[in-house]
């Protein structure tokens, strides 16, 4: 009989035992921002989103690089928060679990800023100029992070594996690619980002409460 911490529900790893702060705050900031967005304007007008640290690539060869960070922390409408953040708060609760704070938020961070910059680099490269702005990047930096630590856990770590983990990134790329509206370079960006950032910091564990028992 197998025995796992990854057993029971996510929600109760979230609501009991030690908090995973950072996670939570990231999560915090961006509904924060969110509702003071809604408050000075609207999430849906792209000017105020702009006016608000949007990523526009004219502003940025301009100098304003700070709309690479800031974008992160915007998004367009209430679903496409609630979408990011929901995802970003089981999964990343996970890997905060895994890595420690400090570098979860230099993964989750380092990452999606490596998708504000990969979309960038589109941008300038494809002379498409498109406003972007959320926190996919982020995500997708969380899930490559996730993919690297079950890959050295053997292939499996409690209920992840690189199966699922390698569905889970694929079946979210392919949905970016067939949508419209969809920056799919930061997401790829922050998954390649999450990725290599993991492969620098992680380091595993000989005995954690994560070992599966037999």
């Amino acid at each position: 009989m197998e025995q796992s911490s990854f057993e029971g529900d996510a929600i109760d790893r979230i609501l009991q035992g030690p908090k995973r702060y950072v996670n939570l705050c990231i999560v915090a900031v961006n509904v924060l921002v969110f509702f003071l967005v809604e408050l000075t304007g609207s999430s849906e007008d792209t000017q105020h989103m702009v006016n608000w640290g949007a990523s526009w690539l004219p502003y940025i060869l301009d100098g304003q690089y700070f709309r690479l960070f800031t974008c992160m922390f915007l998004h367009f409408g209430i679903v496409h928060l609630g979408n990011n953040m929901i995802v970003l708060l089981f999964l990343g609760d996970t890997l905060e679990q895994l890595t420690g704070h400090l570098k979860y938020g230099l993964i989750c961070l380092g990452g999606g800023l490596a998708g504000s910059i990969a979309s960038f680099a589109h941008a300038y490269a494809s002379g498409e100029y498109y406003v972007s702005a959320g926190a996919s990047g982020c995500v997708f930096a969380v899930t490559g992070a996730l993919l690297y630590i079950v890959l050295r856990n053997r292939g499996r770590l409690g209920t992840l594996t690189v199966r699922k983990m390698v569905i889970l990134a694929a079946l979210s790329i392919y949905n970016g690619m067939v949508s419209v509206g969809v920056d799919n370079y930061a997401h790829v960006g922050g998954f390649v980002g999450g990725f290599v950032l993991c492969v620098l910091l992680y380091r595993k564990k000989v005995s954690t409460e994560w070992e599966v028992r037999s």
